[in-house]
């Protein structure tokens, strides 16, 4: 039996279909090489034979994050043989970088929110099917779009988008465990159906930008909520709290109630660009209350990245 057999095996690998070739592989969950099998595939690497070739990527697929560490770190070594086979497999899969792909969103200066979200959310879920969450959020407008019989306020628009996001799909605050990270992430908020007021307000801006609405992200003091300008007298939508509408004064009162104090300005509209900053601060604090200060280490230095995008912007 010829030797990469012997070791597909003895591992109880078994033939997988590759994912199409673009999609990033490296996920969340991924399983752990041993010291063994890393061993192993090292000295499959430059093996030419297509059978070999096969089984290697379907194996370097199915271990996703550890893959590319893996594969990197091959890349870089001294020989330049190894190096070169390590690349070549880097590229046939076609692994991203998550990472690097938000920050260089960040200093785009081209911020737009849905694709902020999502490229946040693959900073640490690099396996995310973003056809799937547009494809949710596509439903939730279309699900709205039925309800609204034209000529409609704003406002009574708003009252649908309540009964369908919060009623139909169930979205809600997550009181029970508010500090969890996964509520700061688009696609998770989606998948559970609960999260953070400003993720919830995400939620909501998108899928109302869907509907041809014109929403605003309002951040205010430790709260988040969604802003309407276009009538009168302006108002305010609450979605940790059911999408609940407030005016003004009710949103001073509130807050007063939480130990916050507004000024005329905390409810003006938010840039994306705040908005986003605002999910890595959060995950900062909730990475470190779950004893994770690499997750919190990384989000501090996209906020840090932010920061100076938006200093060195306003020098120039």
């Amino acid at each position: 039996m010829p030797k990469f057999q012997q070791i597909i095996f003895r591992w109880k690998i078994f033939p997988v279909a590759l994912p199409p070739k673009g999609r990033c592989l490296s996920g969340v969950e991924a399983r752990l090489f041993t010291p063994t099998q890393r061993k192993a595939l090292t000295e499959l690497l430059d093996d030419a034979s297509p059978s070999v070739r096969q089984a290697l990527l379907a194996e370097f697929a199915g271990h996703g994050r550890e893959s590319v560490d893996l594969l990197r770190e091959l890349a870089r070594q001294p020989n330049r043989m190894l190096a070169l086979h390590a690349a070549w497999y880097l590229r046939e899969l076609n692994f991203s970088d998550p990472v690097g792909e938000f920050r260089t969103f960040i200093r785009s200066l081209n911020y737009e929110l849905e694709s902020g979200a999502l490229l946040l959310s693959r900073t640490i879920n690099p396996d995310l099917d973003v056809g799937a969450c547009c494809a949710q959020l596509d439903a939730m407008a279309a699900r709205c779009r039925e309800l609204i019989a034209e000529p409609a306020t704003t406002r009574e628009k708003c009252r649908l988008i309540n009964r369908v996001l919060f009623h139909e799909y169930g979205l809600r605050g997550n009181t029970d465990n508010y500090t969890d990270p996964l509520n700061s992430f688009l696609d998770q908020v989606l998948a559970r159906r609960k999260g953070l007021p400003i993720t919830l307000s995400m939620v909501y801006l998108l899928v109302t930008e869907r509907l041809g609405l014109q929403l605003e992200a309002v951040a205010l003091p430790g709260h988040f909520m969604v802003g309407c300008y276009d009538e009168t007298l302006p108002f305010f939508i609450d979605p940790f709290n059911a999408g609940v509408f407030l005016t003004a004064s009710e949103a001073f009162v509130l807050m007063r109630q939480n130990g916050s104090e507004l000024s005329v300005s905390d409810l003006a509209p938010t840039p994306v660009r705040e908005v986003l900053c605002r999910c890595c601060r959060n995950l900062i604090l909730h990475y470190t209350a779950a004893n994770q200060p690499g997750h919190a280490t990384l989000f501090a230095d996209f906020v840090a990245e932010f920061e100076s995008t938006h200093q060195r912007h306003a020098q120039s």
